[in-house]
């Protein structure tokens, strides 16, 4: 489903008198007043020391920065320069296109978690920590960590998130002292300092595998905002599961299909800001829960148009038992689906409140707290599930779109998993 025809869907009726945004979404005129969304701002040469590269990683390095041995942005520098995280702007994905290469001693951490990626088992990824640690390589980058600033300590904290779902060790706390009889001790020291630095301990899982590992090809232009960028541009993966020049396997074009819809989602972002703290009895309630489940509709279209590429794309029994384990962790959920979670109430009944929470720890503390507010404001909306007449059923149809976006997410992922070939089919 194409970005203009999502928009053309969105546009059809008016939710408020606000008027439309640039993107044909109608402001979230009775919404809580948000700080104004920084622009993304495309590539700042000076902060990732890198060019962008092609889809082969093809490029040239810039200097580092004058004055730092390494090249690293200084990261108390990071409080003027970070604006409040506003979902309107550009939903959960990152502010700014991911850092494509790291500079200095932290290329050592590109290098490990690229061939991590297309390890062909868990005991060849653990091979290659235990070589890095022998060479001081793990240590060296730990006493680094501070320099970094927070947008190329997300770039490492997602190859960080490679060798460890690679490794097996998702499910492990860095700071647990259990987690060193497992996993090797350097390693654990550095994934602790960059959760740390990120303030963010449950990293490990599709938001960051995801959203911070898919590029655009092109270098994009710096007025155009990310969630348009993903939306439009051809992506391409920073860190591959699949060798270099071979096709992308199941697992990239799973994570390259919750990507873009993270993208195409930016719609139930606004959709949400408009309904949080709206009366279920506001003539405009019903208007915004249509608008929710034509989007929900049109999202669940993207993903059965992205099953045929991903059935047929190869999968090695080691990319099917990094699935698992982000699956046996509840590790891959989407962000959009929780933030319309949080709006319709689906999750609440579903499951209990303390799995909802546990979807929710692999989010960013700011994420995790505007989903917190939206199952607030949006409280008196979900009255309308215990009343009768046509605004009720079309808060019942708009749960009931959720819930078929969720099952054809599944089946996306279970299509991703399984050993052979199978379509998904639209009954999912």
């Amino acid at each position: 489903m194409g970005d203009t025809a999502i928009m053309k869907m969105t546009m059809a009726e008016p939710v408020n008198a606000a008027g439309p945004t640039s993107d044909g979404i109608p402001s979230a005129a009775h919404a809580t007043p948000l700080p104004a969304p920084r622009r993304a701002t495309g590539w700042d040469r000076a902060e990732t020391g890198a060019e962008p590269v092609g889809p082969e990683g093809k490029g040239q390095s810039a200097a580092a920065r004058p004055g730092r041995a390494d090249g690293e942005a200084d990261g108390s520098a990071d409080a003027a320069t970070v604006a409040p995280h506003d979902p309107c702007a550009h939903g959960f994905l990152p502010e700014r296109p991911p850092v494509r290469s790291l500079i200095g001693t932290w290329t050592r951490l590109d290098a490990m978690a690229r061939a991590a990626a297309i390890a062909p088992d868990r005991a060849a990824a653990v091979a290659l920590v235990e070589r890095a640690h022998r060479a001081d390589e793990l240590a060296a980058l730990r006493q680094r960590v501070s320099r970094l600033s927070l947008r190329n300590a997300e770039a490492a904290a997602m190859r960080i998130a490679v060798i460890a779902v690679s490794c097996g060790w998702c499910g492990l706390d860095p700071q647990a002292p259990a987690a060193r009889e497992v996993a090797d001790e350097a390693f654990l020291d550095l994934w602790a300092a960059i959760a740390h630095r990120i303030d963010h301990d449950q990293f490990v899982a599709l938001p960051t595998l995801a959203l911070h590992n898919w590029a655009p090809e092109r270098k994009p232009r710096r007025h155009i905002p990310i969630d348009q960028l993903a939306r439009t541009e051809a992506l391409v993966p920073i860190v591959r599961w699949a060798p270099e020049g071979q096709p992308l396997s199941r697992l990239d074009r799973l994570m390259l299909a919750a990507t873009r819809l993270e993208a195409h989602g930016i719609w139930l972002f606004r959709l949400a800001e408009t309904l949080a703290g709206r009366s279920p009895d506001d003539s405009s309630t019903p208007t915004a829960l249509r608008r929710l489940v034509r989007v929900q509709h049109a999202l669940r279209a993207q993903l059965l148009a992205e099953a045929a590429e991903l059935s047929a794309a190869p999968a090695t029994p080691q990319q099917r038992a990094v699935l698992g384990a982000l699956a046996g962790q509840g590790a891959l959920e989407p962000p959009v689906l929780q933030a319309a979670d949080a709006v319709l109430g689906i999750g609440a009944r579903r499951m209990r409140e303390g799995r909802r929470q546990l979807l929710r720890r692999h989010l960013p503390a700011q994420h995790r707290a505007w989903l917190s507010a939206m199952d607030r404001h949006c409280a008196p909306v979900r009255t309308l599930a215990h009343r009768g007449g046509p605004d009720a059923a079309v808060y019942r149809e708009a749960q009931e779109s959720l819930i078929a976006l969720r099952r054809t997410y599944t089946a996306l992922v279970q299509a991703a998993a399984r050993p052979t070939a199978a379509p998904l089919t639209k009954a999912a």
